[in-house]
């Protein structure tokens, strides 16, 4: 386990999290599509986390609202979700960070643009809490989540939805690979645990979960 601290001690009573939608495409395998993109931003009056990249920094960095950005926290390396990371990275001061496993779709968006390595169990301390990195494969092989204990919050990115797993139908995705790691890794955290998810509207794990068996009989 390795772990980042941001710079201010903060207070988890003053622990706030804030979504920006950005809207743009996403483009894999030759195809184009229209999305919104939830941008999450953990923190407090003083510093914060940001939980994806997509699509337009302006709005991002108004959210921001000039406090010290400890990460730019990219769940996964899909166009739509890390399209503006170095922008942010110089325009806010602050590292990205990626799970190494999706080096090649960060290629993809921003060849030769160099990037930190999001590792598994990684725990990232913004305003006096802990976000804690979770390895969950299958969207694409270097899909993360990020889960707040004491918050009860988890942001899947593409991982898991209200209503069933992210897409695997593409490049370097896989449905055996999403269905382990949802049930293996996410369902064993608290049902109450509120999913944040990269597109859409939340949900909770104890809603998702009994449907498990629904999704792996569904298929991709």
């Amino acid at each position: 386990m390795s772990g980042r601290a941001g710079g201010a001690t903060g207070d988890r009573n003053r622990l706030r999290v804030d979504r920006v939608v950005t809207s743009g495409t996403f483009e894999l395998d030759g195809g184009t599509w229209d999305v919104d993109n939830n941008v999450w931003l953990v923190g407090d009056d003083d510093e914060v986390v940001v939980i994806d990249a997509a699509h337009s920094a302006q709005p991002i960095i108004d959210a921001v609202d000039n406090r010290k950005v400890v990460a730019i926290v990219c769940t996964h390396g899909h166009n739509d979700h890390i399209t503006v990371a170095p922008e942010l990275a110089e325009r806010l001061d602050a590292p990205i960070l990626l799970n190494p496993a999706d080096d090649m779709l960060w290629q993809m968006t921003h060849p030769g643009v160099r990037h930190q390595a999001l590792e598994d169990d990684e725990r990232i301390i913004v305003a006096g809490t802990e976000i804690r990195a979770i390895h969950t494969p299958g969207h694409s092989p270097g899909s993360t989540c990020l889960y707040l204990p004491d918050a009860g919050e988890l942001f899947t990115g593409d991982t898991l939805f209200s209503g069933g797993p992210g897409a695997t139908g593409r490049s370097y995705s896989d449905f055996p690979t999403i269905i382990g790691s949802i049930r293996d890794r996410l369902f064993s955290l608290p049902p109450e645990t509120r999913v944040q998810p990269g597109h859409g509207d939340g949900t909770t794990l104890g809603t998702e979960a009994p449907h498990l068996e629904e999704w792996i009989a569904r298929g991709h």
